[in-house]
């Protein structure tokens, strides 16, 4: 995994785009404080920016860089919930402008994946992490199903847990006020 990880870190801290496994899907990741990288994944996906991304964090205090107001009640979520779970949040600082949506909104996931978490403190800094296919196909649900015109658009390809199936994609969530609404289950 070492070697994984030294590989993935000089990819994202030069600007580029990976392919790697998370607690869900295999992602394809960048540098979510790098307008330009995130610019080069709404290409490779062939997305309107206008559709913002999910971006990861290792930890709560990563997620209170960039989130200066987190309610109690994501907390209670962050903290108790045993699936992986992607919340939106209002009003985040420090990211590329572009992973931010137009009702300055970001939807931040801590995953359950320890090369995850390792690369992104490793990093210092959260990482873009959207399904592994171009807009309007099917989530690959492994890696064997990851098309070649994906395969051949990243920088860089992790080589661990690439026979590893998900079952699904994160849940997100959005609480507003008292509310929690669910946007994807």
């Amino acid at each position: 995994m070492k070697d994984e990880i030294h590989n993935s870190l000089s990819a994202l801290e030069s600007g580029k785009v990976i392919l790697y496994p998370t607690d869900t899907v295999w992602g394809l990741g960048c540098d979510a404080t790098n307008e330009e990288a995130v610019n080069t994944i709404f290409k490779l996906k062939n997305r309107v920016a206008s559709k913002s991304l999910i971006v990861m964090v290792s930890s709560i205090e990563m997620l209170q860089e960039y989130i200066p107001f987190i309610s109690e009640k994501a907390l209670e979520i962050l903290k108790s919930s045993q699936n992986p779970t992607t919340i939106i949040y209002n009003n985040p600082i420090g990211l590329a402008k572009n992973t931010i949506a137009e009702d300055n909104t970001v939807a931040i996931r801590i995953p359950d994946n320890e090369f995850c978490i390792q690369l992104i403190k490793d990093f210092n800094r959260p990482i873009v992490s959207t399904s592994a296919n171009i807009s309007g196909e099917p989530t690959p649900m492994s890696f064997s199903e990851i098309s070649k015109r994906v395969l051949d658009s990243v920088d860089y390809v992790v080589n661990l847990q690439q026979d590893k199936v998900s079952t699904k994609s994160s849940t997100i969530l959005k609480i507003e006020g008292e509310d929690i609404v669910v946007i994807r289950e």
